[in-house]
């Protein structure tokens, strides 16, 4: 496209408010689909035979409020679930949020009741908002959290403070463990839908699996699941894309039980338990359960109930482990996965987002400077020059926002881009119509090369940069 040193040059003078002005579209629209819970499907409800009464009612859990401080000052509730009749002190479990900012501790109710009525005391805490968005947030600072929000778990009068452990869903897995890796008073652990590598490419794996299941073919594939993915990495935007879980996992030396859904697609379950069973050093029971993700039954941002034997199975491990009875490592059969995840190489300085800015920017400036001078000078219209500079001025700022808004669509339940054309969508099919008329004209504008004014050379020279550009963003590709 351009030599390293063209390049150097450019980015030197490039204004530094277009690079901010970058990053901040970046942040807004190119991770709204970072790992959101989703719902399993909802359980169809089995006949059953006419009761002679009323089920009895299990006795209530009983409940209170608490509240604790975080490192950098933010006060947050929580909310502390007790086993009806508790009898002395119980084992202790903190619960670890997914993904989302500021998310309530009645997002975790559910698992904090079920959790409960197998024996345990259980915390679920708010989670924070101040210091977490999409585009920023750091792993470690939740770890802190969590830890803050155990040590009044661990400090209750129901709870064994010698018993006590950490579970985290989703986003909690990759937190939980660097919680437990930081402090012996964990005496285990638990993840559901803990990932085995960094956002990036448990993301990218993820998005690949909401393409498939939309019917989404062609060019806008490696668009969505690929390239905007490595571009906002690259821009320091993307929470978490190199996240060593190989390398916390190693620095767990408490128990563990690590469960994912058979049925999950936000997290490679096949491939995560591997690199859990490669890297965690001391017990470790691996379990699939039927369900998906978060092995919720229904519900979108809170479970309506458990998935069959996940509330039991957390229970008894509980339990043994607690009672001083450690299990030797195992690992059920592993579920077979649609595809495997792929590792996602950091951008080449030309498909950076600096690069890519300034090309973006360059291409910009070319089209609409040939037509505010054309307008200002009143020359004598040149229709290829024309239909270069206009068709050009609508491709490009049109391709990016078009690909930031199609994969802003994406959300914990999948991908809605509008009606298809024969697997591809239609706004990105109408891109694709107009990156190759821009292609046309500028072929021939640049044919009358030699006869063609100062100012329609410098706009043919200045968009030659145009098919590369097309070309790396898959808008000349089937």
């Amino acid at each position: 496209m351009w030599g390293a040193g063209g390049s150097r040059r450019l980015l030197g003078v490039f204004p530094r408010h277009l690079e901010n002005t970058m990053r901040t579209i970046l942040g807004a629209l190119a991770l709204t689909a970072a790992l959101l819970p989703a719902p399993a499907a909802t359980a169809a409800a089995e006949p059953q035979a006419p009761s002679p009464g009323p089920p009895p009612v299990a006795p209530a859990v009983v409940t209170h409020d608490v509240a604790f401080t975080t490192g950098d000052g933010q006060r947050l509730g929580g909310r502390i679930f007790v086993p009806p009749g508790a009898r002395g002190r119980l084992p202790g479990l903190l619960l670890i949020h997914g993904s989302g900012k500021g998310r309530p501790w009645r997002a975790l109710e559910t698992e904090a009741v079920e959790f409960a009525r197998q024996g345990m005391v259980v915390l679920a805490p708010d989670k924070r908002a101040a210091g977490y968005s999409k585009t920023r947030r750091d792993f470690g600072q939740l770890a802190d959290d969590a830890l803050r929000a155990f040590a009044v778990l661990r400090a209750r009068p129901e709870v064994d403070p010698a018993k006590a452990g950490v579970w985290g869903l989703s986003e909690g897995g990759w937190v939980a463990p660097i919680a437990a890796a930081r402090s012996a008073d964990v005496k285990f652990l638990i993840t559901v839908g803990g990932p085995g590598f960094g956002a990036l490419r448990t993301q990218a794996w993820n998005m690949v699996n909401k393409l498939d299941r939309a019917g989404i073919e062609g060019s806008v594939r490696s668009v969505l699941g690929r390239e905007l993915y490595r571009l906002t990495s690259d821009a320091g935007l993307f929470p978490g894309d190199r996240a060593d879980a190989a390398g916390t996992l190693r620095r767990v030396r408490q128990p563990v039980l690590a469960i994912w859904g058979d049925r999950d697609d936000q997290v490679p379950p096949a491939e995560s338990a591997e690199v859990f069973r490669a890297n965690v050093p001391g017990s470790l029971t691996v379990r699939f359960l039927g369900g998906g993700h978060t092995l919720w039954v229904s519900g979108r941002d809170k479970a309506d109930a458990l998935a069959p034997g996940y509330a039991s199975t957390v229970g008894g491990w509980v339990r043994d482990v607690t009672a001083g009875r450690v299990p030797p490592s195992s690992a059920g059969a592993a579920p077979a996965q649609r595809s495997l995840s792929r590792d996602l190489p950091p951008s080449a300085w030309w498909e950076g987002w600096r690069a890519q800015l300034a090309a973006a920017a360059l291409l910009v400036g070319v089209f609409a400077g040939y037509l505010v001078t054309g307008l200002r000078r009143r020359a004598v219209p040149s229709r290829a020059g024309r239909a270069f500079a206009v068709l050009g001025l609508v491709t490009v700022p049109g391709t990016l926002l078009g690909a930031f808004q199609m994969i802003g669509a994406a959300n914990g339940r999948g991908i809605d881009l509008g009606p298809l054309l024969a697997g591809r969508p239609v706004v990105w099919v109408v891109l694709q119509v107009l990156a190759l008329a821009t292609v046309v004209a500028g072929v021939v504008l640049a044919r009358r090369w030699k006869a063609l004014p100062l100012r329609q050379r410098v706009l043919a020279a200045g968009g030659a940069l145009f098919l590369p550009w097309a070309l790396h963003w898959g808008l000349l590709l089937p």
